[in-house]
């Protein structure tokens, strides 16, 4: 029967060392790329959908990465404000409600603040009122955390 090396990070050579960066490196790109694509698919779906416009592919990926970056920093103030706000809620459907509600008040604000700092992409209100929600519903169904949809 082989024998497993269990080798810590401290006894390898600098090749394998190297070696193990590079391939967790590889991994995490691997990663971000794929939700960046996925969002990137998603929103170009989206605003195909909605007849938006843009000038280039690449104000597009900008879109993208910047609404997933200042996403991704709304989300850590927004999280625990729902969980606050649904404490004491009972109701799946009030639970329901006030989490689209939060969730579409923050990514309109979100979609907003991109497409004001971006000319090349120019959103209406009510496309980024309709996108926001869209997104949100997208977000709701496919989030992972199930503890809100456990309540009695």
């Amino acid at each position: 029967m082989p024998e497993h090396k269990n080798n810590s990070f401290r006894d390898m050579n600098k090749k394998e060392k190297a070696a193990t960066v590079a391939g967790i490196a590889l991994l995490i790109i691997f990663v971000v790329g794929f939700v960046l694509g996925i969002y990137f698919f998603g929103i170009t779906g989206i605003f195909m959908l909605l007849g938006v416009e843009y000038e280039s592919i690449w104000s597009l990926i900008v879109f993208v990465v910047s609404y997933v970056i200042l996403g991704v920093i709304v989300e850590l103030f927004s999280k625990p404000i729902f969980k606050l706000l649904v404490k004491n809620i009972k109701g799946k459907i009030e639970i329901l409600w006030t989490r689209l509600s939060i969730e579409g008040a923050t990514n309109w604000m979100v979609l907003f603040t991109v497409d004001e700092f971006m000319q090349s992409i120019t959103l209406s209100l009510e496309t980024e009122i309709i996108a926001a929600l869209i997104i949100a519903v997208i977000e709701m169904v496919f989030d992972r955390d199930k503890e809100w949809h456990n309540r009695n």
